[in-house]
């Protein structure tokens, strides 16, 4: 990481200053918004030259002969406008809304001052339907985070219309496209985010599950755009307390016995902003710490040296008896940002997120936690931990009232690894000896213990990191009053390292054997260096109330790695047959046109409609594994191999969707929106089967799998009456295609099954999703809100009986309903000058055991099986099948006199 980091700064000027060339002839994926309107007098008639001017910034506009303005670049926040004019009588409009990428409208009409001298001061209402959005955006601002029963971004994506346990609008995982302040934070290895970003951090987040415009790239399914809070000119501080607990009946559904275990969960932030003491500079600090035990433990009974003998019934333990969580975190998160203003026009920003993160937590009971195992040996298990850091520098030109630009560079550096011990050379892997468990079986007739591992340490090792240096730069301008242009181009190259760092294995005897990096059998941590570009080009039309967004994006990648010229002797191994060779991987192109419309039907209300392609590679994980063909030279005439090898060679998939949808605000409180979508999605990538000259088969990621999604959403947005707010969104959809992951055609071959292509649906489809959030408050006083979650089951594939042949058609089954409960309270008071506030939140209010997790395959229940098999004995007996139970949590905030 070091030299990485050397490496970076060194090239770091005269990559700004290569940008800066580009950019002033060439912003981002939004962070800034836009206001505009009109300024008419009392008589209806424009008013040219009356200034507008955004309070407590540099940022203002003066209006034209038609009395037409328009302001750029505005970071996402609540303002004060004010429009003053010689001889008028200033006119000011309180909590005006700025929202990234979307335009704030505001009209004004200026008295003559002969009247009265006094100001006219005004509060904005932001509209309950942005009639001039063109596809389906949810904005949820720090007001609106804090008022959620949320702990971090990944919570508040999961609570909008169309996404399922982070599928967006049924598009398989990884097909979504992270930022944080205009830039990509996705790891190219898997397409997730390579930091976690806390809520305390977050100005606002814009969740886009419809179309997207072209200045986003590299997702089929939708956008998560993230803009962190600034330091400002004024020194401010806040922090957060918080503990908490799992509080539930012991017994019932899951075999688990209570115990009262305080402060399980603790939570510290601070964050301090303001000025530096240097000219127009300012800064922000914030630093989490955050520790959890999950609501599992297991017991130190055995330790991973103990050695039993399974046939004489000897079972020796020395462990110490003590309770152990089996599912941990211990997290450092953190937020450092510096801005510079002291150049006319210019703000230079650098920022730098990062993560430390050790151990995991024990999952959602969506599958069983394979940690249960080592319940009794809970020193032998696999420890992971994650490095993640994002930083880099901000160049942004004003360079007219009408035109700006960004230049951007950052490192993404991700490093994750799992293992026992940190020495791969650890004396304790040859004490200990591989993980064993005594299950039901022929030699031994008991059961011991449902099968838990009673000795040895878990003798896998993985390691993945990935550093990544991005170059982006784009220019926004307004160039008439009706049309608003965004150029842009971005460059990515990684370097991403993957594999297994050391097999421990015992060829031989008693003696354990330790290889390092021995393909094709034993290979080690490999490294790839994929490279990607793109460039845009987008026009945004606001013509009256009618609203065009049109644009196009140009991709570029190149995984620049080899594959075998002939795939019917992929290990050149075969007597007699065409001589293969490796070749290098060729580049992608891609080219994809968006479009959106949004049309008045009325003041109140509008229709839209949009269309665009969506290209993505698939995740370079499967492309790059199993990517070691010399293995298949042991191939015999007629024997098949399963292990689906990699294809760095493949060509982006691509979704083509369509949305038409209808909004209205039916009162001033009360705005409802129904749109209606479909995706048809080809190339995705899947599992080709491949005959070689010798008639032996084997398997081979290509792009041929495919799907499609069908689907509405209805949502309502009732604004604050009386105490009273809320919010509800209900999604329709049939998510469907041939297969659910790239490898599932070859597990169906292995099993003995139907592997050929048909239509069933994705193991994610979930016909009907609703989410209902109800605040009661009192401003400065009390909040009190709740999120409800009711989520219809998804598929699985039944079974009649246990072993090969059993299984029924693929996900032809369905799965119990769900319904969730969060709660928040909070109360304010001021103390000092301070604003204090003690609050609680309550996660799984009525201890829900189930939400659409694992069930057994002959019943449909996570509750009870029909067979009688050793494995389903001992799944009985696992409580991670089943949904975290309820966890209450109380904290204290504080913030500093504004």
């Amino acid at each position: 990481m070091n030299a990485d980091l050397r490496r970076f700064c060194r090239t770091l000027p005269a990559l700004l200053a290569a940008l800066a060339v580009i950019g002033s002839g060439t912003s981002f994926g939004g962070t800034t918004g836009k206001l505009s309107g009109r300024v008419l007098d009392d008589k209806k008639e424009p008013l040219p030259n009356a200034a507008v001017v955004i309070v407590g910034t540099t940022l203002g506009a003066v209006t034209d002969l038609d009395g037409y303005y328009a302001v750029l670049n505005i970071p996402p926040g609540t303002y004060t406008v004010q429009v003053r004019m010689v001889g008028r009588r200033a006119y000011s409009v309180k909590g005006v809304e700025i929202t990234v990428n979307n335009t704030t409208k505001l009209d004004a009409v200026l008295e003559d001052e002969s009247i009265t001298t006094e100001a006219i001061v005004v509060t904005a209402q932001r509209p309950v339907v942005d009639v001039g959005l063109t596809s389906t955006v949810a904005t949820v601002t720090d007001k609106d985070i804090k008022a959620l029963p949320v702990q971090e971004l990944a919570d508040i994506v999961n609570l909008q219309a169309g996404v399922v346990g982070g599928h967006f609008r049924g598009g398989r995982a990884g097909e979504v496209q992270y930022q944080v302040n205009g830039v990509s934070v996705n790891n190219v290895f898997d397409n997730t985010s390579t930091v976690k970003i806390d809520r305390s951090l977050i100005q606002e987040v814009q969740v886009i599950t419809g179309t997207f415009d072209a200045e986003y790239g590299q997702a089929m399914s939708g956008v998560v755009n993230t803009v962190l809070k600034t330091g400002g000119e004024t020194f401010t501080a806040s922090g957060e307390a918080m503990g908490g607990s799992f509080v539930y009946s012991g017994g019932g559904v899951r075999p688990l016995s209570y115990k009262f275990r305080p402060a399980t969960t603790k939570n510290f932030q601070a964050s301090f902003s303001g000025p530096t003491g240097l000219p127009d500079t300012y800064f922000i600090l914030s630093g989490q710490r955050y520790a959890f035990d999950d609501y599992l433990y297991g017991t130190r009974l055995f330790l991973p040296t103990d050695t039993s003998i399974a046939r004489t019934i000897d079972f020796r333990h020395s462990g110490d008896g003590k309770e152990v969580p089996l599912g941990s975190l211990r997290q450092w998160n953190g937020l450092a940002q510096i801005t510079n203003k002291s150049i006319p026009s210019v703000a230079i920003t650098y920022s730098a997120t990062f993560n430390i993160i050790d151990g995991r937590l024990i999952g959602n009971g969506s599958s069983l936690d394979p940690y249960f195992q080592w319940r009794l040996n809970p020193d032998g298990r696999k420890i992971p931990h994650t490095r993640s850091i994002v930083h880099g520098l901000d160049w942004t030109h004003t360079v007219s009232p009408s035109t700006f630009y960004t230049v951007s560079a950052r490192q993404n550096y991700f490093d994750y690894y799992e293992w026992a011990y940190d020495d791969f050379y650890d004396p304790r892997y040859d004490a200990a000896r591989n993980p064993q468990s005594f299950p039901f079986n022929f030699s031994y007739p008991y059961n011991y213990l449902n099968g838990a591992v009673v000795q040895g340490v878990d003798f896998s090792r993985y390691e993945q990191k990935t550093n990544t240096f991005l170059l982006k730069a784009s220019v926004t301008s307004q160039v008439s009053r009706d049309h608003q242009l965004k150029f842009g181009v971005e460059l990515q190259d990684s370097r991403m390292e993957f594999g297994t760092a050391g097999t421990l294995v015992y060829l031989s005897g008693l003696n354990l054997t330790r290889i390092v990096n021995q393909p094709p059998g034993y290979p080690g941590v490999q490294t790839y260096y994929p490279i990607f570009g793109a460039a845009y080009a987008h026009d945004m039309i606001e013509w009256n109330d009618l609203t065009i967004r049109a644009g196009v994006r140009f991709e570029y990648f190149n995984g620049r790695s080899y594959y075998p010229s002939d795939l019917a002797n992929p290990a050149d191994s075969i007597k007699g047959a065409p001589t293969s060779y490796p070749v290098r991987t060729t580049p992608k192109y891609s080219v994809a046109p968006r479009f959106g419309l949004s049309y008045p039907v009325s003041v109140r209300s509008s229709i839209y409609f949009s269309y665009g392609h969506f290209y993505q590679l698939p995740n370079l994980q499967d492309m790059f594994s199993n990517n070691f063909y010399e293995r298949l030279g042991l191939l015999q005439g007629g024997t098949p191999d399963f292990t689906v090898m990699g294809n760095p060679n493949v060509k982006p998939q691509r979704t083509v969707q369509y949305e038409f949808g209808y909004k209205n605000a039916v009162t001033d409180w009360l705005g409802v929106s129904v749109n209606l979508f479909y995706k048809d999605i080809r190339d995705l990538l899947g599992t080709r089967f491949i005959l070689t000259y010798s008639s032996s088969q084997y398997s081979r990621l290509d792009n041929i799998d495919f799907g499609n999604v069908t689907g509405f959403t209805l949502a309502l947005d009732q604004r604050r009456v009386g105490i009273v707010s809320s919010t509800l969104d209900y999604t329709w959809q049939l998510a469907q295609g041939n297969s659910s992951n790239p490898q599932e055609s070859a597990n169906l071959a292995q099993a003995n099954q139907d592997s050929r292509p048909r239509t069933v649906p994705f193991d994610w489809d979930q016909r009907h999703t609703l989410n209902l959030t109800v605040q009661v408050s009192e401003p400065e006083s009390y909040s009190v809100s709740t999120v409800i979650r009711y989520a219809s089951g998804q598929p699985y594939t039944p079974s009649i009986a246990s072993g090969y042949g059993s299984l029924i058609e693929t996900n032809s089954g369905r799965k119990p309903d769900g319904v969730l409960v969060d709660l928040r309270f909070e109360k304010y008071f001021v103390v000092a000058g301070w604003n204090l506030s003690l609050f609680a939140r309550v996660f799984n209010l009525f201890d829900a055991s189930y939400f659409n997790g694992f069930v057994f395959q002959s019943t449909g229940s996570p509750s009870y099986s029909i067979t009688h098999s050793t494995g389903d004995q001992n799944t009985l007996m696992d409580p991670t099948r089943f949904y975290p139970p309820r966890r209450v949590e109380v904290g204290i905030s504080m913030n500093s006199p504004q």
